[in-house]
């Protein structure tokens, strides 16, 4: 593209590309350190037309088609906790906090906002944006259940704020949703008000022989989770509470919660299917990746998969499957020589009200352009 005259270049905010590691390669690299900084840049995208995307962590950004980027707009100045109410179990962060600081913020009054438990480099706006949930996810609910506000400035520079500081709430529009999984499509996220829960005193880590058998012993787990090497169920309570769920699973039990660590793999596949079919994906994928790692969360129809040398036929063959039982088959990273595959596989039946969704909080398109399923 052409040059951009100075005073445009003065309108998005200062040079940061030397303080975003791992950013890809853009013409512009701004950091705004409020909603109203972020508001100039977005504008000054829009108007001229700036193919933008927003940078947290990096954690996610090889999902997806690829784009290419003239800004990125970085939120690693936008790294307050605003208001943390204790008593009422809510916390208020801007995106660019990590997830790692918030959960090591609230754990001081044994609270936890239910995020990725393995979080990396990840931000809190990053996760939203991503619709990323934690493993927990079988007790708790997803991500997007816990997302009470959010400030959110769309691709033309407006700000807008969905939802309410508070537990119950059913004020105006659900923009924490919508904002939830958007991957940055529809604006920036700069703000956001998290439901917290309590952390139990006791937990356990259960090593036990048979998944889908212990998905019928155990009570309120907070995950399950089946992996090559075996299966352990995640739970908590009481000490009694916690001896008693591993006497009735018949399992051996480890203090605390022994997470998974993250795949390493080349390739890394997201399996989403109803959760009655998790146990037939996990078969499916042995079969089509015979030396693939893999976790899969039993109860809530997600299957994490890691190869190195991924088989193309038994990628579609896999992907055919996941969605003929109305799930899907994502890549959620790659090498760099992969070449072209689709990431997405086949693009939702609402793509066309996507569209006009997107069009309507980022009407120049400049929004991670061409990003979503559908090319959206």
């Amino acid at each position: 593209m052409a040059p951009i005259p100075s005073a445009i270049a003065a309108s998005l905010g200062p040079d940061m590309r030397d303080q975003v590691p791992g950013a890809p390669v853009a013409e512009f690299v701004v950091a705004p350190d409020t909603s109203e900084a972020a508001a100039e840049a977005l504008r000054a995208a829009s108007a001229h037309g700036l193919r933008t995307v927003v940078w947290g962590g990096g954690s996610k950004q090889a999902m997806g088609y690829p784009i290419e980027v003239d800004l990125i707009v970085s939120t690693h100045r936008m790294n307050r906790i605003l208001d943390w109410q204790a008593e009422d179990l809510t916390i208020v962060a801007e995106a660019g906090v990590s997830v790692a600081e918030l959960e090591a913020h609230v754990a001081e009054r044994s609270q936890t906002a239910v995020l990725p438990e393995m979080p990396g480099a990840a931000t809190v706006g990053g996760v939203v944006a991503a619709g990323a949930s934690a493993w927990r996810r079988l007790r708790y609910g997803p991500t997007r259940d816990r997302v009470l506000e959010v400030v959110m400035v769309t691709g033309d520079g407006r700000t807008v704020t969905g939802g309410g500081r508070v537990v119950k709430n059913v004020t105006g529009y659900d923009v924490p949703r919508l904002a939830t999984g958007s991957f940055g499509s529809l604006g920036m996220i700069t703000q956001i008000c998290f439901k917290l829960w309590p952390v139990a005193r006791h937990a356990g880590t259960i090593a036990v022989d048979d998944a889908v058998a212990a998905r019928n012993v155990a009570y309120r787990p907070f995950a399950m989770i089946e992996t090559e090497v075996g299966t352990n169920v995640y739970v908590a309570g009481t000490a009694e509470e916690v001896a008693g769920q591993a006497a009735d699973l018949e399992g051996t039990v480890t203090p605390g919660l022994q997470w998974p660590q993250p795949l390493t793999a080349a390739w890394q596949l997201d399996i989403r299917v109803p959760a009655a079919e998790v146990a037939e994906a996990v078969v499916r994928t042995r079969r089509a990746f015979p030396d693939a790692s893999f976790q899969a969360a039993h109860g809530v129809g997600h299957v994490k998969v890691g190869v190195d040398d991924l088989d193309l036929s038994a990628f579609g063959a896999l992907r055919s499957w996941t969605e003929s039982v109305t799930g899907s088959l994502v890549v959620t990273a790659r090498p760099d020589h992969a070449g072209d595959i689709e990431p997405w596989g086949t693009p939702p039946p609402s793509l066309e009200l996507q569209r006009r969704v997107k069009a309507a909080f980022d009407p120049a398109g400049v929004m991670a352009p061409g990003r979503l399923p559908g090319g959206l």
